[in-house]
């Protein structure tokens, strides 16, 4: 069992997260129920499937749930893009949150190849 709190992964998908709640409140209204809704579902099944990993006993449920948040950063990324390509927001922060995206796949990546090598 980890302690999720002390996860890089899980404080930088936190990061992620408030980023993306504070861009879709700039959505149009007629979003709320689409892809406002989506992306910040979306945004905050990644640090809460981190968490509930690691709180799980073994490091092969942590690595599903792993791969889990990395579904979802996927599915996050494709809803930006879609807000982006609809002008809902700047391309200043669609390139910001995707670095931040981008840094927050390979954390999990690395985590997964660490966990897969300690089952090994």
């Amino acid at each position: 069992m980890h302690n999720f709190r002390e996860l890089k992964i899980w404080q930088e998908a936190i990061e992620v997260t408030k980023f993306i709640y504070k861009l879709s409140k700039s959505f149009p209204s007629s979003e709320m129920y689409g892809l406002t809704s989506q992306i910040t579902r979306a945004a905050v099944s990644i640090p809460s499937n981190i968490a509930e990993g690691a709180g799980r006993n073994g490091n092969k449920e942590f690595t599903q749930f792993l791969n889990i948040a990395m579904g979802s950063c996927f599915e996050v990324e494709t809803q930006l893009t879609l807000a982006y390509e609809f002008t809902y927001i700047k391309k200043d922060d669609y390139d910001s949150l995707i670095l931040h995206l981008n840094k927050l796949e390979r954390m999990i990546n690395a985590l997964i190849s660490t966990l897969k090598k300690q089952m090994a």
